[in-house]
């Protein structure tokens, strides 16, 4: 047997060994009295927008896509996932001080009008979680609110 055929063989072997290690995953069915809008009381359609292009990373609660089930992708999108909560976590907003939310609801609208968030390569899969311009003078107008 040739190199390339062994090198292959054992590439084959380590590929189909590691979808047996098993992931965690991010999905609680429960919406905590600390959740984002609970918190504030947002309208459904700014609600839906957040839901498409922020929770999945940023929240307790992923829509985890068909190919989360192969890995090695399943562990990077379970590390994406762990440093996006870390940054912002939406179920648990509620929860931060009202400095850390102040701060936060800035940092929010500044991303967004940067073009950081949703992440492009977010993006490129979850067509739906890409915001528009009018999706974006939505949230700012109503994150404005929340400051008055």
């Amino acid at each position: 047997m040739s190199l390339f055929k062994k090198n292959f063989l054992f590439l084959l072997i380590v590929f189909v060994g590691i979808q047996f290690m098993p992931t965690t995953r991010n999905q609680r069915n429960e919406v905590l009295e600390i959740d984002f809008f609970k918190t504030f009381g947002a309208p459904n359609n700014i609600q839906n927008l957040f839901k498409n292009s922020c929770y999945d990373c940023h929240s307790n609660n992923t829509n985890y896509p068909w190919y989360n089930k192969i890995q090695p992708v399943s562990w990077l999108l379970e590390h994406h996932i762990k440093e996006g909560k870390k940054e912002l976590n939406f179920s648990e907003f509620g929860g931060y001080s009202k400095r850390r939310q102040k701060s936060k609801l800035k940092s929010i609208k500044n991303q967004i009008e940067k073009n950081e968030m949703p992440l492009s390569s977010y993006i490129f899969i979850h067509k739906d979680a890409k915001l528009s311009e009018n999706d974006k003078k939505l949230i700012y107008n109503w994150l404005d609110e929340l400051k008055k």
